[in-house]
């Protein structure tokens, strides 16, 4: 494996998955992301995105937010986009979430409807996990 900006990051290999899920599959990126959206996902993704970006100010993040931002951008066409774009922040932001991509779908629509800015923001990649089982 090629050594990227992130790869010192906690959830390297979680990121490194969406990058290569995306490129896969970009139609169920794109599904995901309308499966995933609803009013309280529009609300709720814009204080998740504030906080991410509060998160992810020190350089460290802010490089890797830049070059996982790059491969995403040059792996699939944009509504599917802006769901890997979504999943990948919240993984640079919060060490702690990554288990939330293999969660059981229903459980984490659950946790983004009560607001949890990681649950929403990795939604999608949730839905997309279980859709096809397969993890970096």
């Amino acid at each position: 494996m090629t050594q990227t900006e992130w790869a010192h990051l906690p959830n390297a290999k979680h990121i490194d998955w969406v990058i290569a899920s995306l490129k896969a599959h970009p139609q169920k990126w794109n599904a995901a992301r309308y499966e995933a959206f609803d009013a309280a996902w529009y609300a709720g993704r814009t204080a998740a995105w504030d906080a991410t970006r509060d998160a992810a100010r020190d350089a460290a993040r802010n490089a890797a937010w830049g070059a996982a931002w790059g491969a995403a951008w040059d792996a699939a066409w944009d509504a599917a986009r802006g769901a890997a774009f979504d999943a990948i922040a919240a993984l640079i932001a919060y060490d702690d979430c990554a288990y939330m991509i293999e969660s059981e779908v229903g459980e984490l629509k659950i946790i983004a409807k009560l607001g949890d800015p990681r649950a929403i923001l990795l939604l999608p990649a949730c839905i997309i996990y279980n859709e096809t089982k397969v993890l970096v």
